[in-house]
């Protein structure tokens, strides 16, 4: 299957964006699933960093060791999960408008699926992504566009 793709343009700068959508810690604050996320170890964020986030599905929390597997400031990021039966692979893009005084920001989603993973992929988790990912970009455009730094 194809990645779950949105876009939304938002009126901050690339760099803005690009450091607010790649800190961990700011994962709780946009993405309606994420119940937490911090990075592992005291480096900066870059290739090879892990991200350990926590995942709400109901009423059930899920926690998923991520991997940055790309990361070019202001422009784009990937990362992908190491571990668990749904392995969650985000690739992000920032592109300026107007002259970088604002920015147009794509997400794509898609799933790597193992054991149990392949019933919840498909019939669980891409349905909830597919409502959520736009949403998601709309608290994130929100709280950007009033300050969130």
């Amino acid at each position: 299957m194809s990645a779950i793709k949105e876009t939304v343009d938002i009126d901050r700068r690339p760099e803005e964006v690009f450091s607010y959508v790649t800190d961990p810690s700011h994962l709780p604050e946009w993405q309606e699933s994420a119940a937490s996320a911090h990075r592992v170890g005291d480096a900066p964020i870059g290739v090879g960093s892990r991200i350990r986030a926590t995942w709400r599905l109901g009423r059930r929390e899920f926690p998923m060791l991520m991997e940055v597997t790309e990361f070019d400031p202001p422009r784009c990021w990937r990362m992908r999960g190491i571990e668990g039966p749904a392995r969650g692979q985000v690739h992000g893009t920032i592109e300026p408008l107007d002259n970088g005084a604002r920015s147009r920001l794509t997400v794509a989603l898609d799933f790597d699926s193992r054991g149990v993973g392949k019933v919840l992929v498909p019939l669980v988790l891409r349905p909830q992504a597919r409502k959520e990912l736009p949403r998601d970009e709309e608290t994130l455009k929100k709280l950007l566009e009033q300050g969130a730094t």
